[in-house]
């Protein structure tokens, strides 16, 4: 993926008012995600000032507010990069592990 294809996807979200999930989004190399970032940010501003048009691409898009963009990563692998600081302040932390079902029964049984 590059900032261009980037860019339509978002473009496509904030005129619909979807939202998109992006599946292992550190895989993304990051010359890219620099670029990605200043998009995103571009969105969130318009979105937090109640803006009803933003400029992307060259071109002024209707904003429909409903607009979400989620991420997935796997740190820690191969090929995958560390996201940058100015990306990751854009989005909220969500951590998920595999449940310990055995020490969930014994609570329950309690």
């Amino acid at each position: 993926l590059d900032y261009k294809a980037m860019g339509t996807i978002f473009s496509g979200l904030v005129q619909t008012g979807f939202w998109g999930c992006f599946d292992e989004f550190n895989r993304i190399n990051p010359e890219v995600l620099s670029v990605v970032s200043a998009q995103i940010r571009t969105i969130q501003n318009a979105l937090d000032y109640g803006k009803k048009t933003l400029e992307m691409l060259g071109k002024e898009l209707s904003l429909v507010p409903t607009v979400g963009i989620n991420v997935t990563m796997n740190p820690g692998y191969a090929g995958r990069s560390e996201l940058p600081d100015n990306l990751k302040a854009l989005f909220r932390p969500v951590t998920m592990v595999q449940p310990d079902l055995i020490q969930i029964c014994e609570i329950m049984l309690m």
